[in-house]
């Protein structure tokens, strides 16, 4: 009867949602069992269709598999033409990867797709349509107007669903006279302009004269950070900032800009907006201050304003948003939450407050920050290039080698427990001008020696070795080398830039300027597989593109450049086709949250916090919820 009891009662707990902390059938004696941890609050995303005319009446048609949706589920497929009655595309439910290839279409006529998932042969609610127009453009992306002012550049970007209905918003940075904290100079005003992927303009935030311009001053975050199913904007204002709305924030007649153009006094914001309109919800003062400038390791104003920002799961559940400045001497991480309308800080770490240990974290930032839970307790922490700060805002380690140009957190090595960090080193004082670690210690894995390294990647673009393979730019650093470490090519990649998932394999293709190409790993060259005419990259040598990530379609990824002429983004998506299926990397928590601060610093490509490249395990089901706090 003990026995049956036990059995029973197994069952019943592990209906309710209940784990075992061996995953066996306790005795009747043990301990309680253990509660999953609760899950985290993200997107409750739509279907994310779109579709793209081939010519000869050929359209390829891409939607989002979920991470919450059932792994049987299946969809069929529906198109509308003109007023008549939505037809079905497909025969039989689809079941493999989520695109299709529809031929015979009347495309002189207008057109819209939408999806039905079906589960256990039963057809659930239709997603939103896609719709183009009669005779639309054989073409390989959308085109987005924008309404970009005179003498006004669209820079970096970021999506959230800002209205609520499932699908993303652009978030554009427009730039005038952008300049390096390094270099003297009056720049323009930033803008902040948001659209809807039709080209429906929302609003536009004026930072204001007393915000330099330029990567490091400027960093701005985008995500529903109170759960109410709408994304909101975070960023650093001061007096002139002026919202959607047009209210001017602090005073409007000051100007704090020295001769030298540098901005190092009068008062600095931390300001919440609202994502429907832009409107100002909440400010208070950025922390730190400024303080003394010459404490940040010069006196004219260079490392003061170095600035990164991050969004981060620090309680498991909801996300806060780190607002930092400092890396190459003192650093001071801010973590903030918005809840209820209010900011709340959460807690500040700072490498020169006196806190024992503290002091090994000067110096030790990147020019970009990166976010995952490295130590496996279910919370964020963050990897502030050669160190990392845990969730409670305590140190977990500083490595100590240094300041970097380019930061890579991810399952690096799938054959290695947890995540690894490669990291890049400026002109370091040790053998280790590439460095390969254990992202929750911090111990080195592998080195290699340079005298100054400016560029370094992580992907997975050779099938024969299992996990990433990494590459660098510097003196001495040649051919590509696995996760052990070894050499495996003396010939790499012309560029060490970007990456993205684009083709129809696991492995990643190499995306520099306004190119994607696949390594031939056998022939150690590069085979072009798009190159996008009439289209510009942005920051300069960075040759960045506007945003990379999984917006749009399937699992892979879209790549945003803004045109030549500046009046327009576009948004390419692949066509190709693929046997894979994996629910949209918007939901897996680390490639969402390296979305969020990808336009912070030196843009750097996402990640997830699984390995995905060739030879992979079915991705992680992920432990999230989509439903509104407090909601069903």
């Amino acid at each position: 009867m003990r026995q049956a009891f036990a059995v029973a009662r197994f069952f019943l707990l592990l209906g309710a949602g209940l784990v075992f902390r061996y995953g066996e059938l306790p005795r009747a004696d043990a301990a309680p069992p253990t509660l999953l941890p609760p899950p985290r609050h993200m997107e409750n995303l739509g279907r994310g269709v779109v579709a793209l005319s081939q010519g000869e009446g050929k359209v390829w048609i891409g939607w989002r598999l979920l991470g919450t949706d059932p792994e049987e589920l299946a969809f069929n497929l529906y198109r509308t033409t003109g007023s008549a009655p939505p037809v079905k595309v497909n025969k039989e439910p689809l079941t493999k990867a989520t695109h299709f290839v529809e031929r015979g279409v009347d495309v002189t006529l207008s057109n819209a797709y939408f999806v039905r998932p079906v589960l256990k042969g039963k057809e659930l609610p239709a997603s939103a349509p896609f719709k183009f127009p009669a005779h639309p453009p054989i073409r390989d992306y959308l085109a987005l107007p924008l309404q970009t002012l005179p003498g006004h550049t669209p820079n970096d970007l970021s999506v959230g669903d800002l209205d609520g209905d499932g699908e993303y918003e652009i978030i554009v940075k427009q730039e005038m006279r952008p300049r390096d904290n390094s270099q003297k100079g009056t720049t323009g005003e930033t803008k902040l302009e948001a659209y809807k992927l039709d080209g429906s303009f929302l609003w536009r935030i004026n930072l204001g004269k007393n915000i330099r311009e330029g990567a490091h001053y400027t960093p701005f975050l985008v995500y529903d950070l109170d759960g109410d199913g709408k994304a909101e904007i975070v960023c650093r204002t001061a007096d002139g900032t002026v919202d959607g709305k047009g209210k001017v924030l602090g005073d409007p007649r000051a100007d704090h800009r020295n001769r030298d153009g540098y901005v190092l006094e009068g008062p600095e914001f931390l300001t919440v907006f609202d994502g429907v309109t832009g409107k100002e919800l909440a400010s208070t003062e950025y922390l730190p201050p400024r303080g003394r400038v010459a404490s940040w390791g010069d006196n004219y104003g260079n490392r003061v304003d170095r600035f990164l920002a991050c969004i981060a799961y620090l309680d498991g559940v909801r996300p806060s948003v780190v607002m930092c400045r400092g890396y190459y001497t003192r650093t001071v991480l801010v973590a903030w939450n918005w809840r209820d309308g209010k900011l709340t800080r959460v807690w500040t770490f700072d490498s020169d407050d006196g806190t024992p240990g503290n002091r090994a974290y000067r110096g030790q930032g990147d020019h970009s920050v990166t976010v995952g839970d490295v130590d496996g307790d279910g919370k964020d922490d963050i990897v502030y290039g050669a160190c990392c700060i845990g969730s409670n805002g305590k140190g977990l380690y500083s490595t100590g080698l240094g300041h970097g140009d380019a930061l890579h957190l991810s399952d690096i090595d799938p054959e290695r427990p947890g995540l690894e960090v490669f990291n890049i080193h400026e002109h370091p004082r040790h053998p280790n001008g590439v460095s390969f670690r254990d992202a929750r210690t911090g111990k080195l894995l592998w080195g290699k020696e340079s005298a100054d390294v400016g560029r370094g990647v992580a992907l997975d673009i050779d099938p024969r070795y299992k996990g990433y393979e990494m590459w660098a730019s510097g003196p001495g650093l040649e051919g590509v080398w696995d996760v052990k470490g070894n050499k495996i090519s003396n010939r790499k990649p012309r560029s060490c830039n970007f990456g993205v998932w684009w083709d129809g394999d696991l492995l990643r293709e190499i995306l520099d300027r306004t190119t994607i190409s696949k390594w031939d790993w056998e022939n150690s060259t590069e085979k072009v597989l798009l190159s996008a005419r009439g289209c510009t990259s942005n920051n300069s040598t960075k040759s960045t593109p506007g945003l990379c990530a999984d917006i749009l379609g399937d699992w892979r990824e879209e790549v945003i450049w803004r045109s030549s002429d500046n009046k327009e983004l576009r948004i390419y998506t692949t066509t190709l086709p693929t046997d894979h299926r994996l629910y949209t990397l918007m939901h897996d928590p680390q490639y969402r949250l390296s979305v969020a601060w990808q336009n912070v610093g030196y843009n750097q490509p996402t990640q997830p916090g699984f390995y995905l490249g060739h030879g992979m395990k079915p991705p992680p089901r992920p432990h999230i919820t989509t439903a509104r706090p407090g909601k069903p």
